[in-house]
């Protein structure tokens, strides 16, 4: 039995993309409170580190960003992406703001600030940006 590697941890997602002001517009059919409850019950199980992901440049405001962090915080997310809305098609909402990196970086020190173990950050960053380094 001394020679049993533990099991890894699952790490399981949920992202809430965005800010709750612009949540219907996002993601239609879907309730904030409703993805925060859902992260809050997986982070009680045993084993399981939960992850979320925002994008940014939809028309949020610094003050929302940094709320969404406290609540997923709050909610026991221990990781967390942070990238740049891109459009993928004309049919899709438009880019608002283009966020300068060193703002990522500075949203990568205040999540980890605030207890999310681990915030990868910057324009490029997508929901499972290098997941496999982070277990």
């Amino acid at each position: 039995l001394e020679t049993l590697l533990p099991l890894a941890p699952f790490v399981w997602g949920h992202n809430v993309e965005t800010v709750p002001r612009l949540y219907r517009k996002v993601r239609p059919g879907s309730v904030y409170e409703d993805s925060l409850a859902l992260l809050r019950r997986a982070s009680g199980r045993s084993g399981i580190i939960t992850k979320s992901s925002i994008m940014l440049g939809l028309g949020e405001t610094r003050e929302e960003i940094l709320s969404v962090i406290d609540d997923l915080a709050a909610t026991g997310v221990r990781r967390m992406t942070i990238g740049q809305y891109l459009q993928p098609t004309r049919m899709h909402l438009p880019v608002d703001e283009y966020i300068h990196p060193d703002v990522f970086e500075w949203y990568k020190e205040i999540g980890e600030s605030k207890g999310i173990e681990h915030v990868e950050s910057g324009p490029l960053v997508r929901s499972s940006y290098h997941a496999e380094r982070h277990v």
